[in-house]
């Protein structure tokens, strides 16, 4: 699940042993240090603009997609900004160190790593990544069970995408039953053929 607090207070109430199953996604946690990331970013261009340096103009989806995704040309302009002296560069080092640690299988192993994360996280001096840094201290036994357990929300994501789209392209419905038989007929798996049809 996300970190909002209800949502696990509620689960905590009504779960048995939910403390050990209630896992704090992935997608969730990583959305906020890439927002911390542009933060970081977004207050250093404007410093630095005042300087007459512009060295962050036009870097944000450099400083955001992940490294793999990335073009020959992207990995080339990047390659100096990522080892430099900026705060951003050092805010991206901090995510992608947190980015690294999702593919523990021991709990004690992935406790320690996550644990000197969040000691450079709170030791940086950029806001906006200690910020991040007491959130995941927060939830950091939320994050260890979705390490742990190997669980993501990736798939109810995914889904609940697709079933915005259909809600975009349809431009609304009358009533809630004809928005559930839309989402059955293009997201159910429904076999649509007459019986003893070719296919």
């Amino acid at each position: 699940m996300d970190m909002w607090q209800a949502y696990i207070t509620s689960t905590l109430d009504h779960v048995p042993g939910a403390r050990d199953k209630i896992a704090c996604d992935r997608f969730h946690v990583m959305r906020k240090m890439n927002a911390a990331v542009d933060k970081v970013r977004r207050w250093e261009h404007k410093s630095l603009v005042k300087e007459g340096v512009h060295d962050l103009k036009g870097t944000k989806y450099d400083w955001l997609t992940h490294h793999a995704r990335m073009s020959e040309g992207q990995r080339r302009r990047f390659r100096p900004l990522r080892a430099s002296s900026l705060q951003t560069s050092r805010a991206w080092a901090i995510k992608e160190f947190g980015m690294s640690l999702w593919t523990y299988s021991h709990r004690g192993w992935s406790l320690k790593a996550w644990n000197r994360w969040l000691s450079w996280a709170m030791r940086c001096r950029l806001e906006p990544m200690k910020a991040v840094g007491r959130m995941v201290r927060t939830h950091l036994w939320g994050i260890i069970n979705a390490v742990v357990l190997t669980v993501s929300t990736s798939p109810a994501e995914s889904l609940n995408s697709r079933i915005k789209m259909i809600k975009v392209k349809s431009r609304g419905y009358r009533n809630k039953e004809r928005f559930m038989t839309d989402i059955y007929f293009h997201l159910g798996g429904l076999d649509l053929y007459p019986e003893g049809a070719k296919r």
